[in-house]
């Protein structure tokens, strides 16, 4: 843990984007060298509201893509949902506005050192770091399928572009809008079986990533999966986001989703605990 976040920095950025695509808006912010870090899973912290705020707390956003080429010097890109006063504030900024960013933050996805066949299954907009992820893991030379999932067809992000970014594409919606009627966890077991899946990526909301660890353990697959708990500052002071895993040992600890996190081996998360503190927890 001591080199987490040793790069992060927290500067003033512009937005030199900022576009609605579907239930969701595009960001684009030139953040500078800050985007030489970046890392698929990483996110980033931003102050919202301006300065007559009442909104005190930071709001943590996954980064969906990031790059440090072009005339900004570097830019990360984030896909938001406008949900709540902070998120919906953000969105309605206009291009060249500044935001207080503080980033990137937390811990990465892991890449294999050689080429692995890769399943990364996706959830809403959560599905956002999937993206560059894809993007790393076919440059070292991965098979990467995919799946998205949503409730409904206009909450699918970038169906096309994911589609650009692997060797096969499954959509699944829980109406049955568009793709295959169902959850993610409907298809996954023959896909598994179909493209001899080797690690299992995942993000999106807790209980898919909980059935999504359920099915990896039944084929003895590795899982890396995005925590999605909410975050306060970010950075491991708060103690907002702790969740129960347990470590090499096998002993349960309150673990931080923004310092040991976002990204966490599947098999390590007490999924069950129902945000609540499991009996026999390190130090409880």
């Amino acid at each position: 843990m001591t080199g987490i976040n040793r790069k992060a920095q927290q500067r003033s950025v512009e937005i030199i984007s900022n576009k609605k695509v579907g239930a969701y808006h595009h960001m684009v912010f030139a953040v500078g060298d800050m985007a030489t870090f970046a890392k698929p899973g990483n996110f980033v912290a931003i102050s919202v509201g301006g300065s007559n705020s009442s909104m005190i707390l930071r709001r943590a956003f996954a980064i969906y893509r990031s790059s440090d080429r072009g005339q900004y010097g570097g830019t990360i890109e984030l896909v938001v949902a406008p949900h709540g006063q902070g998120s919906k504030w953000l969105t309605s900024l206009e291009i060249h506005d500044h935001v207080d960013m503080v980033g990137p933050l937390g811990v990465s996805f892991g890449i294999p050192a050689q080429p692995v066949s890769a399943l990364l299954v996706g959830g809403g907009y959560g599905s956002a770091p999937l993206f560059g992820l894809a993007e790393v893991l076919k440059e070292r030379g991965c098979r990467v399928d995919m799946i998205l999932g949503a409730s409904i067809a206009g909450k699918i992000y970038a169906p096309l572009e994911g589609k650009r970014s692997v060797n096969s594409l499954t959509v699944t919606t829980e109406d049955g809008s568009t793709g295959s009627k169902g959850k993610v966890t409907d298809v996954m077991p023959e896909l598994i079986e179909k493209y001899k899946t080797e690690i299992i990526y995942s993000c999106g909301p807790m209980p898919m990533l909980a059935a999504v660890d359920s099915i990896a353990e039944q084929f003895g697959i590795m899982h890396q999966c995005a925590v999605e708990e909410s975050m306060a500052c970010g950075i491991g002071v708060c103690m907002t986001c702790v969740l129960p895993v347990k470590d090499e040992n096998g002993v349960i600890k309150m673990t931080r989703s923004c310092i040991d996190g976002p990204v966490m081996d599947g098999s390590r998360v007490i999924w069950s605990s129902n945000r609540q503190i499991p009996e026999g927890t390190w130090g409880a």
